[in-house]
């Protein structure tokens, strides 16, 4: 089967997600990556719209997951949007979810921690 990848990069989201109570409190910023794999198809051969997944769509599932739950790990969040994505858009093959956290609550100076999950429905 041939597929192509959709992309969303930076995703940017204020919540509330975290082990301490701090966070849950104050909240941030989460950044996420979505890379969506769909079966090639009319979408490539005919410039067919409605034979792929509408992205802003896909933007509007990320953004519910990551602002209308609380999970402690960001390894569940990614989870999450996975979930919602392959259930809203049963055509993808694999989703592959970053979880960027940039103000953890750790002793040390770093851009950011992240974490990709991969699901295959």
């Amino acid at each position: 089967m041939s597929v192509y990848t959709i992309t969303l990069k930076n995703c940017a989201f204020y919540a509330r997600h975290g082990v301490l109570k701090e966070e849950s409190v104050l909240g941030q910023r989460f950044f996420i990556d979505a890379e969506l794999d769909v079966p090639a198809g009319a979408a490539l051969t005919e410039d067919d719209l409605n034979s792929t997944m509408h992205y802003g769509h896909a933007f509007a599932v990320i953004e519910e997951v990551v602002t209308s739950t609380r999970r402690a790990l960001i390894e569940a969040l990614a989870h999450d949007v996975a979930l919602a994505l392959c259930a809203r858009f049963p055509q993808i093959v694999r989703a592959a979810i970053t979880v960027r956290k940039p103000s953890v609550p750790i002793p040390g100076i770093l851009d950011h921690v992240e974490v990709r999950v991969e699901y295959r429905p």
